[in-house]
């Protein structure tokens, strides 16, 4: 498969599921972000996540993140 075939294919996938706004990355972003919030359980670290995206920087991991203002309260009154 091409990436431009996988692409199709999960378009056509969303759309049949009546999903709005979901593209190929959908997926990909919310296993990063889940994957970001849980590394420290695991005892690892956003290095680990870069790896499992197969990126080369891990300001393209970042670019992957979605914040949340409520975890981030939670994580200062940790500290």
């Amino acid at each position: 498969m091409t990436a431009n075939t996988v692409v199709a294919w999960f378009s056509r996938l969303y759309d049949r599921l009546g999903f709005l706004g979901c593209s190929s990355h959908s997926g990909r972003r919310t296993f990063v972000t889940n994957a970001a919030r849980k590394v420290g359980q695991a005892g690892g670290s956003l290095r680990d996540v870069q790896q499992l995206a197969g990126h080369r920087s891990l300001a393209m991991t970042a670019r992957y993140i979605e914040s949340d203002s409520d975890s981030q309260r939670r994580l200062v009154n940790l500290i």
